[in-house]
């Protein structure tokens, strides 16, 4: 049976904005909109959409960089925003983040080794001499040379700097990883190198993985189960496989058929939905993706169709049958 590691119950963030310039009223940016999501210890989640749609902000609710307008997140059964002190900073032990940028997430003036081995010193593992054997170590789990602890970020390459930091991740034998976008400013020659590295210490680590992506094609290749967000909200929730062999929210349907063909010889017609594309901010209870779907019925401006499960643990947020 399938342990589960995070339970997310009905997360939502609100933003207040203006709605209009010099406007005296306030409408809410719903940027996470009653996120329910259960995440199994060891698996690889993919959560994949469109820029805006929600994906780093429940990825920093999950970290505890923010908290929540409303809704819950459990950690191994605890609430992670009834969390202080000790407790509080056990719990970041357990959660690390791989950013998207890795020379914007480095010191500049701090070597490789001290930034791997920051970790340790902020929570007072080891001494000197301790530390400074755990970095080397790391360094050759992720592929860096030992002699490579004493340069600088800038002379190092994107991948090696990428390196750098899911060796910081790692350091503190965390329980869950936050992925966010970790190879999209990579060249597509070192992705499958950094893919597979994170893979490889899935395996040795007991890893678990949220990873955060627009590239669908990088998520299937890493992915055990993929959940896709729309304005805020999760519309389709699947395995894998079942999800790319057989997409039933139109949204998801319309992000495959975007993702380029591997055989350039095949033509894959790309689906260009008319209609706008509307905010998040506060207006009818309808489906947000209502102007946009080609299998929109009456009941779709009305009614925002909930998750639910067609089988199988294939869940859709969509009134059509599929």
């Amino acid at each position: 049976m399938k342990m589960v590691l995070v339970d997310i119950q009905g997360i939502k963030k609100y933003y207040n904005v203006r709605a209009e310039f010099l406007a005296r009223e306030r409408a809410s940016v719903k940027a996470v909109d009653g996120v329910s999501l259960k995440i199994y210890s060891g698996e690889t989640l993919g959560l994949v959409g469109e820029s805006g749609c929600g994906k780093s902000t429940l990825a920093r609710l999950i970290m505890r960089l923010d908290l929540p307008t409303e809704g819950r997140i459990f950690f191994e059964g605890e609430d992670i925003f009834k969390l202080s002190g000790k407790d509080l900073k056990a719990y970041r032990k357990k959660v690390q983040i791989i950013f998207q940028d890795p020379y914007a997430s480095l010191n500049p003036r701090r070597t490789a080794g001290s930034t791997i081995g920051e970790p340790l010193l902020i929570n007072q593992i080891n001494d000197r001499e301790g530390r400074a054997l755990e970095v080397a170590r790391i360094m050759d789990i992720v592929g860096l040379t030992r002699e490579q602890k004493d340069r600088y970020p800038h002379e190092f390459s994107g991948g090696q700097r990428q390196r750098i930091g899911i060796a910081r991740a790692i350091i503190l034998k965390p329980q869950l990883i936050v992925a966010d976008e970790p190879v999209s400013a990579l060249d597509v020659s070192i992705q499958a190198q950094i893919l597979n590295l994170l893979k490889d210490l899935q395996k040795e680590f007991n890893l678990t993985y949220i990873f955060i992506s627009h590239d669908l094609s990088v998520v299937r290749h890493v992915s055990d189960r993929v959940a896709v967000m729309h304005f805020g909200k999760i519309v389709e929730l699947a395995d894998n496989q079942e999800l790319y062999e057989h997409p039933l929210h139109p949204y998801t349907i319309e992000l495959l058929s975007a993702v380029p063909a591997p055989d350039p010889g095949r033509k894959k017609q790309r689906l260009m939905r008319e209609g706008e594309i509307t905010g998040t901010t506060d207006g009818p209870g309808r489906c947000p993706f209502y102007p946009r779907c080609p299998a929109r019925v009456e009941i779709c401006d009305k009614d925002d169709p909930e998750l639910k499960d067609r089988g199988g643990g294939h869940f859709v947020a969509c009134h059509m049958e599929g």
